[in-house]
């Protein structure tokens, strides 16, 4: 039976191990789609960025503005009339991420914050990843929102996009994540929010959809390996990749403008039951 890298906290090892006895093995090629960079064993947060860059040879680019989670709407490979749909507020939002701020609300649901509060203190704050606030946020409290792009340093070509959000009342970073495109194994093009963890990732695949009111859909409810959905995925002691699909866990971003203000509901859902529901107020600075 493969195993999960030794060297590394008990906690992450037994996480790992988890993923190789109940999850795939998968190779490269047939999965590039789903593959995105690994975390170190010492932490997340920023540091990750900085090792990411020289892992690939990449430099960190110092445009400050017009930096979005995508170059272009046209990546998404929506159809003329969904674009047409789509507010122009969103995707403007998308294109140009770095122009905006952030506000959050969130709110539990009362059965699952004893697992939001095992999963913070076991990992959360020590990978400074992944760090969602515990207790409910009636007022909405202010993010950072920097885009980091990692480019390639002959061609000054974005070949990363990194989103970086903190609290900016603490610093805390609530996630840092990789962003971009794939297309899965239907044919169809989807964003991909990579979250590096010790010897692996979180990995989130979201289909578009556009609603007859111009908002942007984004929906994880795939069915199995393959589809948009949650994945895990590690790099075992011997270098071999391993995936979960949690098919329980879905995850729904619905972003609209109404009368030009700019607004984000968060979904997360386990066995059909809300978990979480994180509401933003995106303004543009």
């Amino acid at each position: 039976m493969a195993i999960a890298h030794g060297k590394q906290n008990l906690q992450d090892w037994i996480t790992q191990q988890w993923v190789i006895v109940f999850g795939r093995k998968i190779d490269k090629t047939n999965h590039e789609w789903l593959l995105g960079p690994f975390g170190g064993t010492s932490g997340i947060g920023q540091k990750f960025i900085k090792q990411l860059a020289v892992k690939e040879q990449l430099v960190i680019g110092n445009q400050k503005t017009g930096k979005g989670l995508i170059e272009s709407i046209d990546q998404l490979n929506l159809s003329v009339n969904e674009i047409n749909a789509l507010s122009k507020d969103v995707i403007d939002f998308y294109e140009n991420t770095s122009d905006y701020e952030l506000r959050l609300k969130a709110k539990w649901n009362p059965l699952f914050k004893g697992f939001g509060i095992l999963v913070r203190l076991i990992f959360s704050k020590r990978i400074e990843q992944l760090n969602v606030p515990i207790q409910d946020l009636e007022d909405s409290s202010e993010l950072t929102s920097d885009i980091i792009q990692l480019l390639n340093s002959k061609t000054n070509r974005v070949e990363r996009t990194i989103w970086l959000r903190e609290f900016k009342s603490t610093g805390q970073v609530v996630y840092s994540g990789v962003y971009e495109t794939c297309t899965i194994p239907s044919g169809k093009t989807c964003i991909k929010a990579i979250f590096p963890l010790p010897n692996g990732n979180a990995t989130v695949i979201l289909t578009p959809k556009i609603s007859k009111n111009g908002e942007l859909i984004l929906d994880s409810s795939g069915q199995k390996i393959g589809d948009s959905g949650f994945y895990f995925l590690l790099k075992d002691s011997k270098g071999q990749l391993w995936t979960k699909f949690i098919k329980s866990f879905k995850d729904r971003l619905v972003v609209k403008s109404v009368n030009d203000r700019i607004t984000a509901i968060q979904t997360l859902t386990l066995w059909n039951f809300r978990v979480l529901q994180f509401e933003y107020e995106i303004k543009k600075l």
